[in-house]
């Protein structure tokens, strides 16, 4: 009977000594971007006139997230160029021509992180590599954790973020009518991210899937 006991409690001990490496364990997750909820919106100066927009969608792309440790957060994604809408079916095939986006050539533009910085429970600095148009620059986005949670009827659970961001087109090269449209182009991205525990999450630095 004792021995019954002892062995008891040497079981409900190793169980509970395992119990905070499973909940570490458990906190990190892999992620795979919902390309149907994800868009990234741009912004440019037209003369003076205005500022349009633009879209683009993701092709596809991955997340590692912890939500109690940022630092070991990582993201790459691709851009898919043929996806632009300018809302006129004329600039966008003059936006996708080699002066500009050259997404005959390139049909990517491809991000891959290198760090992140904690500002506070929702609020990071995401520092990154953008290559676009065959030339590769850093990048960093000011981003937002909107909510990490199931969905309502609980089939996934979804990380959601917005980010912002500002590059100069002519660091890519593209240099062409700089009298009539801006050289700096301001970017938004709302990212939904699927939990994925399949999904392949190493870093390839490539500028196309």
């Amino acid at each position: 009977m004792l021995l019954k006991r002892l062995t008891s409690q040497l079981l409900l001990l190793a169980v509970s000594a395992t119990l905070p490496l499973a909940a570490a364990r458990a906190a990190e997750a892999s992620y795979r971007y919902d390309t149907v909820h994800s868009q990234i919106v741009f912004s440019i100066d037209h003369n003076g006139y205005s500022r349009p927009f633009g879209r683009l969608h993701i092709a596809k792309g991955w997340l590692r997230f912890d939500p109690d440790d940022w630092s070991k957060a990582a993201t790459e994604l691709d851009i898919d160029l043929a996806s632009l809408d300018m809302g006129d079916e004329a600039w966008n095939k003059a936006v996708g021509k080699p002066d500009f986006l050259d997404s005959g050539h390139t049909a990517y533009a491809h991000f891959v992180s290198t760090s992140v910085e904690r500002k506070d429970d929702q609020h990071g600095l995401l520092h990154g590599q953008l290559s676009l148009r065959g030339v590769t620059r850093p990048l960093s986005l000011s981003f937002t954790l909107n909510r990490l949670a199931k969905t309502i009827y609980g089939l996934h659970t979804v990380a959601g973020f917005s980010a912002t961001a500002m590059l100069d087109r002519t660091d890519f090269g593209i240099t062409a009518n700089q009298g009539s449209i801006g050289r700096s182009v301001s970017v938004w991205l709302e990212l939904e991210a699927i939990r994925d525990d399949a999904v392949q999450t190493d870093s390839t630095n490539k500028e196309q899937p």
